[in-house]
């Protein structure tokens, strides 16, 4: 079974290694959407995989060290794409969720990245 949670974020940042002129070069914001999904066994105690009360305590800490910040001045995240941002997120929450199965990130409604940890 495969359940998942959503949270959005606030942030801005810059890309430091692109061209000079790349509109990405400046600061600039997006309303990041991040999905969060799990897979494991239904629990037959309860009757789901995880109950989502735990799924927010791990995950919303981030979120808002995320909301309204500079992604650049975030350890690990210096070069902040929306590559690199899911990448941290999975290194932050995988050892404490290792039914972790995907990240989705989108930073715009039509744009973004799926990270499945590999």
């Amino acid at each position: 079974m495969i359940i998942y949670k959503q949270f959005t974020f606030d942030a801005a940042h810059f890309s430091p290694n692109v061209p000079e002129g790349h509109k990405c070069k400046k600061l600039h914001g997006h309303t990041y959407q991040v999905t969060i999904f799990l897979e494991a066994a239904v629990l037959e105690s309860d009757g789901w995989v995880m109950d989502f009360t735990e799924l927010k305590a791990i995950v919303k800490p981030l979120v808002a060290q995320l909301d309204h910040s500079l992604l650049n001045d975030i350890e690990g995240l210096e070069n902040p794409t929306t590559e690199n941002l899911a990448i941290w997120l999975w290194q932050k929450i995988y050892p404490q969720l290792q039914i972790l199965k995907r990240i989705e990130l989108k930073e715009t409604p039509t744009s973004g990245v799926i990270y499945e940890g590999k």
